[in-house]
């Protein structure tokens, strides 16, 4: 019998936030935009006890407000749109219900379909580019992976997934613009990676240099294409 799974991008929260007040029947809700779905209601009871020590506050959740890239000094580092975000979590999730061992630059892509709302998921949707179509050339480019084998909690990123985050951020640090890195960013770095498993999926479905172009048409000329 199949299950379901309630899967979410962790928050922060600071004990202090509850351990000093009165226990009351108020509920926690959490922004609905961190979610896969609906809102999520913590009782005030429950969460309370998920705290180690009220007296001395600490981070029960962590905060995914970045993705894993190359350091940047914090002011040089601009900063990953929520949506950015969100498909990278989603796309990782993919990978592990595909039951690969590393999160490549398929995973990202599917991510950016799953998460849905942003203009280069539209972009993509209105080329014919859907995510059933992704996935279905993923299985059979990279094949399936053995029924008992199990993914680990966040499979690692291949070389070709690391080097378009890397990307996505070197091209906004050109482009000179102050705003986040967005999901554009992160399709745009996957098809400057030839001989990735994403791009070639891509390319199968119709994507070429010129819907590229158009893409980066659409974020007001602050992605500075640079397809090697």
């Amino acid at each position: 019998m199949a299950t379901n799974t309630l899967s979410f991008l962790p928050i922060s929260i600071s004990t202090s936030q509850f351990c000093n007040e009165k226990p009351n029947n108020s509920s926690l809700s959490l922004p609905s935009s961190s979610f896969c779905g609906n809102k999520l209601l913590i009782s005030y009871s429950k969460l309370r006890n998920l705290a180690l020590k009220c007296n001395n506050p600490s981070t029960i959740f962590t905060v995914l407000s970045t993705l894993p890239t190359k350091k940047y000094t914090s002011q040089k580092m601009p900063k990953w749109s929520a949506r950015a975000i969100r498909s990278f979590g989603l796309g990782e999730l993919e990978a592990r219900k595909l039951k690969y061992p590393n999160t490549g630059t398929e995973a990202l892509l599917m991510g950016i379909l799953i998460e849905g709302t942003s203009p280069a998921a539209k972009f993509l949707r209105a080329n014919g580019i859907t995510f059933f179509k992704v996935r279905e050339e993923t299985v059979n480019l990279l094949g399936k992976s053995e029924m008992y084998f199990f993914s680990p909690e966040h499979p690692p990123l291949t070389e070709q997934a690391q080097r378009v985050l890397d990307w996505a951020i070197e091209d906004k640090l050109k482009s000179g613009d102050s705003g986040e890195i967005t999901t554009t960013h992160i399709l745009l770095g996957i098809w400057s990676e030839k001989e990735s498993a994403g791009h070639n999926i891509l390319e199968t479905l119709g994507f070429n240099d010129d819907k590229a172009k158009e893409v980066a048409k659409s974020m007001s000329g602050d992605v500075a294409l640079n397809f090697k």
